[in-house]
Parts: structure tokens; sequence; C-alpha cells
């Protein structure tokens, strides 16, 4: 990015697999869009482009660290003009009484000097709703579906304002869809209401797509704005009416091909991912990993890697570390929650690690922590958006990578079809 750029956006994702569904999102809406992965160093080379997503790792972590990163990453967009920061969360509102979206949206607020944020994770082309402040998926409310078995978050109340106002210091007021249907300036005057109030945050209720360009409409009178991608897609919008970004569909990503051999791997526990695994089973090599073997030391991971080699020039291969919730339940029992977990993730950031070093050049990975550690480890800066694998998921180009060229797709678990990982595939060439 030159000196002279100055941002149309700029924002802040809690997770990588947010922050690329987030990047596809915008670049759908014709911004020009870059990914990058932690705040980026000041010599890092990045095209003229209208939005940047700052990837942070910060979703699951103690709520402290999570507000330094998310303040150092908004330094970073103000400093390159960004006049309005989106917080990008999950469209499930993961996140447990000790936070963290609440305590980063109370100082991203506090940074900016906001009277009041707007909040919704909705995403009504993803099924994500809020009506009356409750968030749906699908049909039914948050607190049944299968986000209440979530390993790291579970979801147990659907009614965000509640949830919000139990992790935030500020005050949490609801402005409804009887307010947000009359348009932009009942919203406004909603929010105004609530600010003399003292109330420092607003669930927004969203079921339609075209709620989403209002809230992106009212979102960019303010500095902050948190929420989901479909907010993005209002942001987005509202910026292209405003003559404030020009639509510019064509991606930023060039078309040169990469080859070579390709891996996917997963770690989500999702239905959507364990469907996809199955899936993936009558078309390629899957290797599901023994989860306690995992947590007792580097030997699954060394395996894992021993059989993906003697495979990888024939075509494809999966390996997987995911299992259904009970089985996770259970394997959290014998070993603990944050222990299992870490093992996991750093088994799969060993396997992609050495995948990359026999070769690998195109990888697909599915899980949000799971996408972290592997990016991580790889030591990737950033990514230009390319086409769209599912809604949400698109192809992303390494820039800057060590490794040199290389695919990836990074895949948040609930997204996708049944083949999500062959589709994958066919798009990255």
């Amino acid at each position: 990015m030159t000196s002279a750029t100055k941002l149309s956006l700029g924002c802040i994702a809690d997770d990588y697999t947010g922050a690329s569904d987030l990047a596809n999102t915008l670049t759908r809406a014709g911004l020009r869009t870059v990914q990058t992965i932690g705040v980026p160093p000041d010599d890092l080379a990045l095209p003229e482009v209208d939005a940047v997503v700052v990837s942070l790792k910060s979703r699951s972590i103690e709520a402290g660290l999570a507000v330094t990163r998310s303040r150092a990453a908004e330094k970073w967009l103000r400093g390159r003009g960004a006049q309005h920061v989106l917080f990008k969360i999950c469209s499930t509102f993961d996140s447990t009484d000790a936070g963290n979206i609440g305590p980063v949206m109370d100082a991203l607020r506090a940074d900016s000097a906001d009277s009041i944020v707007l909040v919704t994770p909705a995403f009504p082309e993803t099924g994500r709703t809020v009506y009356q402040g409750n968030l749906f998926v699908g049909a039914v409310p948050l607190n049944e579906s299968p986000l209440k078995d979530h390993p790291l978050n579970p979801m147990h109340d659907s009614n965000l304002v509640r949830v919000l106002a139990r992790q935030s210091k500020t005050r949490v007021g609801l402005v409804d869809l009887a307010t947000l249907s009359r348009g932009a300036d009942a919203v406004r005057a909603r929010l105004k209401d609530l600010a003399a109030k003292e109330i420092g945050a607003a669930i927004i209720d969203a079921v339609f797509d075209r709620d989403l360009e209002t809230i992106g409409q009212v979102a960019l009178d303010h500095r902050v704005s948190v929420g989901a991608s479909g907010i993005g897609l209002g942001l987005a919008r509202a910026l292209v009416a405003a003559g404030k970004a020009k639509s510019n569909a064509a991606s930023a990503m060039p078309e040169t091909a990469i080859g070579g051999p390709a891996a996917c791997l997963a770690g989500s526990c999702s239905q959507a991912t364990l469907q996809q695994i199955a899936s993936a089973e009558k078309v390629m090599p899957v290797l599901h990993l023994d989860p306690d073997r995992v947590v007792a030391g580097k030997d699954e991971a060394q395996r894992a890697l021993g059989w993906a080699k003697d495979r990888l020039f024939d075509g494809p291969v999966l390996i997987a570390s995911s299992s259904t919730p009970d089985q996770v339940a259970a394997l959290q029992s014998r070993h603990g929650r944050d222990a299992a977990g870490h093992a996991i993730e750093q088994a799969m950031a060993d396997i992609a690690e050495g995948l990359v070093q026999s070769g690998v050049r195109r990888l697909v990975v599915a899980g949000g922590e799971t996408s972290g550690a592997v990016v991580d480890r790889l030591r990737i800066p950033g990514f230009l958006v390319g086409a769209e694998i599912a809604a949400g998921v698109p192809v992303l180009r390494a820039v800057g990578a060590n490794n040199g060229a290389m695919l990836l797709a990074l895949k948040s678990g609930n997204f996708g079809g049944p083949q999500f990982f062959s589709d994958a595939l066919a798009l990255m060439r």
C-alpha cells in the first residue's frame, strides 16, 4: 500500500476465517480488499486498496490481550486514513460472559470517543437474523442451535442485549425492526435517544438483506461499529453509494497458476465440517487423527505427515482432527479443555508446516482456531482476495510468504456445502 493511500474502511477481525469471510463480502460489494495477518509491518508491500481487514486470533484469548491487539490494529488503520473501523465478530456472537466482544467494543468506543456503537451479527444471506434483539441461526434461536455445543464458546442465550450487557461496561439498548423499517433517520433518532440515556451500545435488528444497507448508512455516521460480515456488506454499499469508494468488481488477485500438490486440514467439529469430511472420503484419501495420541505428544503429527507424503503426488489428501460434540466433551474431560484444544491446534500447525516443506502450495483449512494456528505457523503476513468458493469463503493468495506463492482457503466450521473440499480445490489452480 502506498503512503498516499487513504482507506475507505478499516476492519479488525477476531479470527482468520471470519476475516476471510468479511474480505470476501467486501470484494463482492466492489471494494478492493486485502486481508492481513496481524497488524502489518510498515514495509509490507500492498497494492492500492479500498479496505484492509486486519486478522487477529483474539476471539478466545484473555480479554485484556484481545483489547491490546485490537487497539494496535485500530491505530494502524486510523493511521492509513480509515474514518470508520468495523470490529468484525462471528455471526453466531461467539463470546463468553468474560468477553471478548464486550471488552474490545468498550475499548474501541473509548478510543474513538463515539457516543454509541451499533452492534449486529445479522447476515440474512447466511441464515443469521436478529429480531427483538434475539439471534436466530436459520429457523431456531441461537441457544437451540448447534452453537450450544461449541467447544470453546458455547452459546446458551439468544438475547444479544443480555449477552453483550454481561460482558460490557456500558449499558446496552435495542433498535428494533419496527424502527429500522422506517429508515435511516428513524434509526438515527433512536440512537440519539439511547445515547441521551447514557446507553453506549445498541443491538440492531436485521431480518432482510435490505436492512443491512440502512444499518451501513447509519453506522458510517460513527467511528466504530461491531458485527459480522453482514454489516460489512452494508458499510461497503453505503460507501459506494456515497461516492467514498468506487465500485470495482474486478479482483485484485492475479490469475497466475500455482499448481503442485494440494492438501486439506480439518479441525472444526461443526456438523457442516463433519459432513464435508464424510463427502471427501469418497474422492480423496482421508486420515483421522487419534486425539488422545495428539495430546500425548508429537508422534501423531509425524505419523500423519508420513501418511500424507506417500500420497501427495497422486492427488489431494485430507487430514482431520474433527470429532463429534460427545467425543470432544470426553476428550476435554480426560485432558482439560485448554490443554486438549492447544495440543490439537499445534498438531495441525505442525502438519501444515511439514506439508508445505514437502511442496504443498495449495492448502484448504477448515475451522477458525485451526486456520489461525496454521497461518501463524506459516508466517504469512497477508492475502489478496480472489474467487468465492462458497458464501463467505474466498480463494486467498499469500502476500509476502517466506515459502513463495501459495493459495489458501480458510473456512469457518459452519460454512460451505457438502462438497466444500472438492469445490475449493477446483478453484485453487
